[in-house]
């Protein structure tokens, strides 16, 4: 008798991972993932506890794979940090276009939290850049990022297509409207 063969959690999180991007969420179910897998749905629910579970660890993955996507912009140096962040956020929603809706246009609501650390990392940027109060940097990076999340969300579901150059410059032109109403008004 062959041995059998153990499918672990890395496996169902890659497959899950694998239907999302071909299909989209809404296709990732119990039998869609033992399907991808060729195995029954009896391994997930061993390595899971429930399909809640799985979904924040296919979450979770999407928000890994993001996290790439940043660090590669970075890395290329082309960009400021903060503009780095945005244009790895617009790259994402471009190129993966099911994770992106996955991770940042569905109803997260009761829904358990993955990591944010770039929202985090952002505010840190503006902190250091402007000398300004935590509050008010959240304040600047959630207009910035309002009007970089409506770029992404128009390239992920094909609305309209814009070209790097275009997308940079109207980042740089939210960031810097954003920034004078914010810093420079305020103190006139």
């Amino acid at each position: 008798m062959p041995p059998k063969v153990k499918i672990t959690r890395d496996d169902i999180i890659n497959a899950a991972v694998a239907i999302v991007r071909r299909n989209g969420a809404q296709e990732l179910n119990a039998r869609s993932i033992a399907g991808e897998i060729g195995c029954s749905t009896q391994p997930l629910f061993s390595n899971f506890t429930s399909m809640e579970e799985l979904d924040v660890a296919v979450m979770t993955a999407a928000y890994g794979i993001y996290t790439g996507f940043i660090n590669a912009e970075i890395a290329r140096g082309e960009y400021p940090m903060y503009k780095a962040y945005g244009m790895a956020y617009i790259r994402f929603a471009r190129e993966e276009r099911e994770l992106f809706k996955l991770l940042f246009m569905s109803d997260r609501r009761g829904a358990e939290a993955v990591p944010t650390d770039d929202f985090a990392a952002s505010v840190e940027i503006i902190m250091e850049a402007n000398g300004v109060s935590r509050e008010s940097a959240e304040l600047i990076h959630l207009e910035v990022w309002s009007a970089t999340h409506g770029i992404a969300t128009m390239l992920a579901t094909s609305f309209l297509e814009l070209d790097d150059s275009l997308i940079s410059q109207i980042l740089s032109d939210v960031y810097h409207g954003v920034r004078r109403r914010h810093i420079l008004e305020d103190n006139i």
